[in-house]
Order: C-alpha cells, then sequence, then structure tokens
C-alpha cells in the first residue's frame, strides 16, 4: 500500500467521509457540510493522506499555525481500514515539519485516542483548558 502526503484541502463531502469512518464523526458536524467547508477553509495548514491507487482520502491533519510558536492540530483523521500503518504518526511528522521547528504542536485527544499519541511518544500534559462552545 502506497500512501501519498500532500498540503491539500479535501472536499467538505470527502472530509465528512473520513470523519465517519476514522471513528471523529461523532464528535464532528458531519451532517453540515457547509461548517465543515468553513472547518477546512479556516484551518491554514491542512495535510491530507491519499491511497495512491483508489485516490481516496484515508488520512487528513488539519491545523491552525502562526509559524512562530505554535500549532494547534484540531483534527487528527485515519479511515478505520487504513489505521496501524503509521498514516497517524506521518501526518503529525508531516505538520510539525510544516509549521517549523520553532513551533510546538498542540492537540485535544480524544478518550479512545490517548492511547496512540502515548504510544507515538508525544508528551502528555495536565494543564490544558477549554471553553465549551456556545452553538
Amino acid at each position: 500500500m502506497t500512501i501519498l502526503y500532500n498540503r491539500a484541502i479535501p472536499s467538505a463531502e470527502e472530509f465528512a467521509h473520513l470523519l465517519r469512518r476514522s471513528g471523529l464523526g461523532v464528535r464532528r458536524p458531519v451532517d453540515d457540510l457547509a461548517r465543515l467547508q468553513r472547518m477546512l477553509d479556516g484551518a491554514n495548514l491542512t495535510i491530507t493522506a491519499r491511497d495512491s491507487q483508489s485516490k481516496e482520502l484515508v488520512g487528513i491533519a488539519r491545523s491552525i499555525t502562526d509559524g512562530a510558536y505554535a500549532c494547534y492540530l484540531s483534527d487528527l483523521a485515519v479511515h478505520e481500514d487504513y489505521k496501524g500503518h503509521g498514516i497517524g504518526k506521518k501526518l503529525i511528522a508531516t505538520t510539525q515539519h510544516h509549521a517549523g521547528p520553532e513551533c510546538a504542536c498542540i492537540l485535544i485527544a480524544a478518550p479512545d485516542a490517548v492511547s496512540f499519541y502515548q504510544h507515538i511518544g508525544m508528551p502528555q500534559t495536565d494543564r490544558a483548558f477549554v471553553l465549551p462552545r456556545t452553538a
């Protein structure tokens, strides 16, 4: 299996499909394509992973960065049929590379993804705070 990684913005439909197939669909507004499009448009660093044969979107890292200090990785999703092949780890590494060496990469893990981040050696902190959405 060959996976192609690049900086590209998928369609909202592709993004919704991937979120559903990755397990993140329960945490994202997958039935609101206009909102998903705004999420994609608002990110300034998006890395996609596509199957080289089918061209299917099989992974995404969607981030917001200032390129100088911090990079917030908002979504990391890998299609369930492609998990266990290093795609998530490669998406994070590629994001970190594009954000630059001065940037710390920060994310809030979904509860079922904590073990993945621990497995790849990402340091964990207990100092994160979140203001919830009001809409």
